[in-house]
């Protein structure tokens, strides 16, 4: 079976029973501070979770692009991956468990043919916030499943959200497929981790709302939120060992053994995968239409991460310079037809790869010498810890690669006392995303409608003022401001900001009714709305107008009426990356 084959059953599979077919979203999260990438197919429907009404239905069904870096140190196993393809099916308020469970069932046994006796599955065990979800292992009993193949987890492992700090959430059931390895132990369950049992879907009951204080409270309208991951199901039905042996990486395996000279074997195993995941990974954020390029923070830090291991796995096994680009050009290739936009941004893609490795290979020569210099003043044949990281934070190195070079010259590397620092690390920079990361789509306030709303209003005067060929690259809102990147080769004038500024504050005094109509995509063109435009026309949207200022295809949420924005004030423009620029405003609505 082939992705595109296991793509096209899963979306009919659901067409049949009633869904609505939508098109995968960006990578970059649209108005959402909460998260850097889009980490599941549901961050796009969150103001539809929360009760807006959706253009294409309550019943949805997609393949979503998406990518997780929390488990970025196991990628290299046989399931792990950074970016990864889900199809998911949605209940906006229509079926809620029954319904969900029924139709996963009959999918994976029915549908693909998987043993109904190679399934586990899990349930919500029930804490203090939610209780025991007794109703979901009930529906799996009447399908057939004995009692020893259904087990019952905590928040931990059967929770699902919210996505980012606040948001919706809810119990979840997760299936499980046993690959038939041989039990760990006598208590081998889907708990375990040992690899036996490999989580393939994840079916969200989206009942409550938690808030920025933590409290759980019931949603006005329940919803279904499911994920199938397109990679594992993939290598469970044909049969591979692992993700990596499917269709979805064969192209790139070869592509690295051709420019390595080297064989895809057991002890260069795990640097192909890190190298070939990654690098997959970094096609599709720099393919995206949003425009995002390594720098040194939010998703620009996550790609620049992501480029930088995969250069140092290819470096080890003597990839020669420009090695990166030209595999970049096989994964463009590979999924260039079910995805456009990596070969409309194909210039861009290679571009960023070459820049970054030209620059990166100038920091790990940096990095040598500071290694050695280390190396020549440790004391007692021991590196200090302190050392290590730096050489870690500043330079990019990795602990194995300081411990090697340290071992070459008969060191050793306080490692012990690196990990507590990397701890500290990371507990910091999660603290600190914490506090960054407030609010976003599910805070869904007066003061973040506001300022969605107000991105509109600067979008149409940016474009009056700069030209057609400016257009929106992403947005951040938090209920304090908006910050909205476009595309633009070149610092604005004070002139051009003031003019872009004095036009918002004409529309917001005109007082003009914001009015929603939906529409499909070609009328919604047609009408001359602005908006990305997507590659299969048919899909309804909503298209919210503004007077005669603004015309935007948006899902929301936005003010009744411009004038609710009080006075919009510009209070920064800056470069974001190349060719974008980016702008911070505040309203005192």
């Amino acid at each position: 079976m082939t992705a595109q084959e296991l793509r096209d059953s899963y979306i009919n599979f659901f067409k049949q029973h009633g869904h609505s077919e939508i098109v995968s979203a960006s990578l970059i999260p649209e108005n959402d501070p909460t998260v850097l990438f889009t980490t599941a197919g549901m961050h796009p429907l969150v103001p539809y979770l929360l009760g807006e009404t959706h253009p294409a239905g309550r019943r949805l069904v997609d393949c979503q692009k998406c990518l997780r870096t929390g488990d970025i140190d196991e990628v290299g196993d046989a399931n792990h991956l950074t970016f990864f393809q889900m199809l998911g099916n949605w209940s906006l308020g229509d079926y809620f468990k029954r319904e969900s469970i029924t139709m996963s069932h009959a999918y994976l046994t029915e549908a693909l043919g998987i043993p109904q006796d190679r399934i586990s599955v899990t349930v919500f065990a029930g804490d203090e916030s939610a209780p025991r979800d007794e109703e979901s292992a009930d529906i799996w009993k009447s399908l057939g499943y004995p009692a020893e193949r259904i087990h019952y987890y905590g928040k931990n492992e059967n929770w699902w959200g919210p996505a980012g700090v606040t948001g919706p959430c809810g119990p979840d059931t997760e299936i499980f497929y046993d690959t038939g390895k041989p039990a760990c132990g006598e208590h081998c369950d889907p708990s375990c981790g040992c690899g036996k049992h490999v989580e393939i879907w994840n079916n969200v009951f989206m009942q409550y709302f938690k808030d920025a204080e933590g409290s759980f409270t019931p949603l006005k309208q329940k919803n279904v939120d499911t994920g199938l991951g397109l990679e594992r199901v993939l290598c469970i039905m044909n049969g591979q060992p692992s993700v990596y042996g499917t269709e979805q990486f064969a192209p790139i395996i070869a592509a690295i053994e051709r420019l390595t000279g080297t064989k895809y074997e057991a002890q260069t195993q795990r640097a192909y995968r890190v190298a070939a995941d990654h690098l997959r990974s970094s096609v599709f954020i720099l393919g995206d239409d949003k425009a995002v390029s390594p720098s040194n923070v939010d998703q620009g830090y996550i790609l620049r991460r992501l480029i930088r291991r995969a250069y140092r796995y290819l470096s080890q096994m003597h990839a020669p310079a420009g090695a990166m680009a030209q595999i970049a050009e096989v994964i463009i290739a590979h999924y260039g037809a079910d995805y456009p936009e990596l070969e409309r941004n194909r210039a861009f893609v290679l571009a960023q790869l070459r820049h970054e490795e030209e620059a990166f290979g100038k920091a790990l020569e940096q990095g040598l010498r500071m290694a050695n210099k280390y190396i020549d003043r440790a004391q007692s044949g021991r590196l200090a810890a302190e050392e290590a990281f730096r050489l870690y934070d500043t330079y990019g190195f990795p602990l194995e690669l300081t411990v090697e070079l340290a071992n070459e010259r008969g060191f050793s590397v306080d490692a012990e006392g690196f990990e507590k620092l990397f701890a500290a690390h990371q507990e910091k920079s999660r603290a600190g995303a914490a506090q960054k990361f407030k609010g976003g789509l599910a805070d869904h306030s007066d003061a973040t409608a506001k300022l969605h709303t107000a991105t509109h209003l600067l979008n149409a005067a940016l474009r009056k003022v700069l030209g057609d060929g400016v257009f929106q690259r992403g947005s951040n809102i938090t209920p304090e401001r908006l910050r909205f990147d476009f595309s633009f080769d070149r610092k604005m004038t004070p002139e051009e900001i003031a003019e872009v500024q004095r036009l918002v504050n004409v529309s917001i005094a005109a007082a003009a009714a914001i009015h929603c109509d939906e529409m499909t995509v070609e009328e919604a063109k047609e009408s001359g709305a602005i908006g990305v435009f997507t590659d299969k026309y048919g899909e309804r949207v909503k298209v919210y107008t503004m007077g005669g200022f603004s015309k935007e295809i948006c899902g929301g949420p936005h003010a009744a009426n411009t004038a609710e924005l009080g006075s919009f004030k510009i209070q920064k423009e800056e470069a974001s990356s190349a060719g974008v620029r980016r702008i911070k405003a505040v309203i005192t609505g």
